[in-house]
């Protein structure tokens, strides 16, 4: 038995026993733990607020009658821990201020767990670095975004367009939270459009509940329509591109995931060809056009007409 799972039970022991435990009895229930393991972890207990004392009479430990003690929320094992660390980081650094209410109650278990782990969680959390690229932030409106996908509520919106730059209003039905490169967006039905859409969190300029039930979606069709194609653009897959790059950064490229659904092969020349799914282009000319020389769109004709219209582009600013 690991000394995590020690603690537990020398807690149980002592809720459970009327009278003082003696040492002997602690370090035989414990699986044989000596007696400077009984000491330390009864002193590890008490640092994390347990009301344990020694009764000389009976040269035995319990629990301070009438001082209520538990343990701190919900045990995991160290690695468990390890990961719940990561995502509370995550959310404090990476979204600052983002359901910072709601958390506070399970980061302050964290930390009392933390604690008694000795994970170092306080050095950890200096030395776990988190970089936002492009981030939007997740706008005024996630909590209320989060308690009707919850509830099963439909929303009324007022919804900022970036691409044509139109404010509409709609009703939705929530489906899904998406936090896709940096960004938070919903997916739901929209009863105005009748089919689904993804809106970006941060262009949501007013909601508000509407007692209807939402229209709920299966799934499979969820999938079929937001995960089928490449990137946030969502619908069913028309097109496939073939994409190649250069030797030198196929050693990257060739370990990256494009797309659930990619087919990739290294060629003889030493360069790597990708094939993705596709629908709305956008996108992924954007992540072609990163990589500059280093890669070329074999086909279809028309995104690599449009690649090449884009870079020659970019190349006259330059003239």
């Amino acid at each position: 038995m690991d000394r995590f799972h020690r603690y537990y039970r020398l807690h149980r022991i002592l809720s459970s026993r009327r009278f003082p435990v003696p040492r002997t009895v602690l370090e035989r229930e414990l699986d044989g733990c000596s007696r400077a393991t009984v000491k330390r972890i009864i002193e590890e207990l008490r640092n994390c607020g347990a009301p344990i004392e020694y009764v000389r009479e009976h040269n035995g430990y319990r629990y301070t009658p009438g001082a209520a003690f538990e343990l701190p929320g919900i045990w995991f094992s160290p690695s468990e821990l390890e990961a719940l660390f990561v995502t509370e980081h995550f959310l404090e650094h990476a979204e600052p201020g983002l359901m910072a209410e709601t958390l506070a109650p399970l980061r302050q278990k964290l930390h009392r767990i933390f604690a008694l782990e000795h994970l170092g969680r306080g050095e950890l959390a200096r030395r776990v670095r988190i970089l936002r690229m492009a981030g939007r932030g997740p706008g005024k409106f996630f909590n209320l975004v989060a308690d009707a996908l919850a509830r099963r509520k439909r929303l009324a919106i007022e919804y900022h367009a970036r691409g044509n730059d139109e404010v509409t209003t709609r009703e939705i039905s929530p489906q899904r939270l998406v936090h896709y490169r940096d960004n938070w967006y919903v997916d739901a039905w929209c009863h105005a459009r009748k089919g689904l859409r993804s809106f970006a969190l941060e262009r949501i300029r007013a909601a508000s509940h509407r007692e209807q039930a939402a229209k709920e979606i299966a799934e499979r069709a969820l999938d079929r329509h937001f995960a089928g194609a490449y990137g946030i653009f969502a619908g069913e897959p028309k097109y496939t591109a073939v994409v190649r790059f250069s030797p030198q950064r196929a050693r990257w490229v060739a370990e990256e995931e494009w797309h659930p659904r990619q087919e990739g092969q290294m060629l003889d020349d030493g360069s790597y060809e990708l094939r993705v799914p596709y629908a709305d282009p956008r996108e992924l000319i954007g992540d072609i056009l990163r990589y500059g020389p280093e890669v070329e769109v074999i086909e279809p004709a028309q995104l690599r007409q449009e690649v090449a219209s884009r870079l020659a582009a970019a190349a006259r600013r330059y003239e």
